[in-house]
């Protein structure tokens, strides 16, 4: 059984959010980058270069991320029956791979410039200027683009707000190299660039790492788990939780679990307690896209898959199989309803009739069905009851 439905917050506005903040941060890139390289050309500063390379790699990866947001974030349709989230997981995954080339690109050519022995000159006031702006400007896209992407529940927004920040990070590591070359430890400035070659490519590791995680099903943290387990299991009506699974599709969650009630419940009032587990789940974690419940009669958690096992007969052959040991006794011609409850590999019976044969009771119209079908190994307890039956 299954409860489909998505977050409460408006999906439209959430995208329209994330391309905002997206749009703004690739203009703040694109002129980080701009002013970063010019200068760091002119005054020949490999950390300055490096750190504006930098900068356009995050104006590309905002080109991702606004795609990614816009089809990632679409309704599902027939055949993404469970939405578009993985185009954000698979847009990160893209994203963290950029990220360690570059970061392979930036340390390999300041090793090189290191080795080599070039001379290193003054980059002058100017130029530490501008890495001071541009360190202020990634700092504010940072913040404001961690605030939208927790606010809209986006991985991938967030995962470029740490990006944003890893470029700051690195911005830090370039102004102190271009305050020590100003003082004559040019040298600073190629071992400035490797850092911030380091840095990037550890962010790059982090999200190829995650977004592989999700790619491959990884369950949530244990702690979000068990929270899920105490409220269904807290929903009256419900006698234990097992077989709880969950994994991530982009910014959303899917979950389903074995919700065990009272083995006679009906049909109808079983469902209905998996739908109000359904609904208090959804209140206390707004990201799940899908909740499928399976309700149990018993717990069975860690034992064989039912279809697994041998099967017993459904209602029409069970009706074949009492009428042909039981169609010389009137309380069974005379039977009103039947129900049959599969319990503990057997079916339980429950025959309802609106009058007994006179002079016999309940019990004995019970022993004397009992008696006549013992060669039914599957029969499990049986009872006769007098009157409309539940149905």
């Amino acid at each position: 059984m299954s409860a489909h439905g998505h977050p409460p917050a408006d999906p439209g506005s959430q995208t329209r959010e994330a391309h905002r903040v997206t749009l703004i941060g690739a203009v703040v890139d694109l002129t980080v980058g701009l002013l970063k390289l010019i200068t760091g050309l002119l005054v020949g500063s490999a950390a300055l270069i490096a750190d504006g390379i930098h900068s356009f790699s995050d104006l590309v990866t905002d080109g991702f991320v606004l795609a990614a947001t816009h089809y990632g974030r679409q309704e599902p349709d027939s055949n993404h029956p469970y939405g578009h989230g993985r185009i954000e997981t698979l847009a990160t995954l893209v994203l963290g791979s950029v990220l360690i080339f570059v970061a392979g690109g930036i340390a390999w050519a300041s090793l090189m410039r290191l080795i080599g022995g070039e001379p290193f000159e003054a980059p002058g006031l100017w130029a530490i200027g501008v890495a001071v702006v541009a360190l202020a400007a990634k700092e504010w896209i940072f913040r404001y683009t961690l605030r939208v992407a927790l606010r809209v529940n986006s991985k991938l927004l967030e995962a470029n707000a740490w990006h944003s920040r890893s470029d700051a990070l690195s911005t830090v590591a370039v102004l102190i190299g271009l305050l020590a070359a100003q003082f004559g430890a040019g040298w600073v400035d190629a071992v400035a660039a490797i850092l911030v070659g380091i840095m990037v490519g550890q962010v790059g590791w982090r999200l190829l790492w995650e977004s592989s995680q999700e790619l491959i099903d990884t369950a949530l943290p244990e702690a979000e788990r068990e929270q899920m387990q105490g409220i269904a299991e807290d929903v009256p009506g419900v006698h234990g939780v097992h077989d709880l699974r969950t994994r991530s599709l982009g910014s959303q969650v899917v979950l389903d679990l074995h919700i065990v009630v009272a083995p006679r419940l009906t049909v109808s009032e079983a469902h209905e307690i998996g739908n109000t587990v359904s609904r208090q789940l959804r209140n206390a974690f707004p990201n799940l896209a899908d909740v499928t419940f399976h309700i149990d009669p018993e717990d069975d958690a860690g034992e064989t898959e039912h279809s697994l096992r041998p099967g017993l007969p459904l209602r029409r052959d069970v009706e074949g199989m009492l009428d042909d040991a039981w169609r010389e006794y009137r309380v069974w011609r005379e039977r009103v309803a039947l129900d049959l409850h599969y319990l503990d590999a057997q079916v339980d019976i429950s025959i309802y009739v609106r009058q007994l044969p006179p002079g016999q009771s309940l019990e004995e119209a019970a022993s004397e069905l009992r008696e006549a079908s013992r060669e039914l190994g599957w029969v499990g307890r049986l009872r006769v009851w007098q009157g409309p039956g539940k149905g």
